[in-house]
């Protein structure tokens, strides 16, 4: 299990820019994250890279994710990331988020979803973005609707980190690699 027969593996299965996009900023907020508590860095960022691998063939649930984990399987990834992937789909209750791997998952999906919708909108991308600017975009629920609220909420909540100082910390970390999320202006 590496980098880049993950991301081979991505774009084997998904053509759509910005959901590839998605999937590399998950992968920042992941590795980010890894280092913070100290785990893998390289298999954070994998289960992030690849959380919705499948998604553009098999968007409805329970095949998301479901046949994407298959594939894993097949293919010999580890039951953890297969499980922590599997986990951030609320709708698959004999696949709870027990560990920190797939708390932190479920707690950076949806967020940076929202933080690259925030961006796109600012005239500086995600350049001096703060928590403070996403949580009031978050008010308005017209903006960016797809996104489901509660599962930021909920996932800060299930990690144990203060909402604000997630939002920040997801920020920080796709800041890094705003150009190759298409988040720089």
């Amino acid at each position: 299990m590496n980098r880049d027969q993950a991301l081979a593996l991505l774009c084997e299965y998904t053509q759509n820019e910005n959901l590839r996009r998605h999937m590399l900023g998950v992968e920042a907020a992941m590795r980010a994250y890894a280092a913070r508590f100290g785990e893998d860095q390289e298999k954070w960022g994998i289960v992030g890279l690849l959380h919705d691998f499948g998604y553009e063939r098999w968007p409805d649930s329970p095949d998301h994710p479901l046949q994407g984990a298959a594939i894993l399987a097949e293919r010999g990834y580890p039951d953890d990331v297969i499980h922590a992937i599997k986990s951030h789909a609320n709708y698959l209750t004999d696949c709870p988020r027990e560990s920190r791997l797939d708390k932190t998952l479920y707690a950076c999906d949806e967020l940076a979803g929202f933080i690259s919708a925030c961006a796109m909108v600012r005239p500086d991308g995600i350049a001096g973005m703060k928590a403070k600017s996403v949580l009031k975009k978050m008010k308005q629920k017209s903006f960016a609707a797809a996104v489901n609220r509660d599962d930021i909420l909920r996932g800060a909540e299930e990690l144990g980190v203060e909402l604000n100082e997630h939002i920040q910390f997801v920020i920080d970390a796709m800041s890094d690699h705003a150009e190759a999320l298409g988040l720089q202006k």
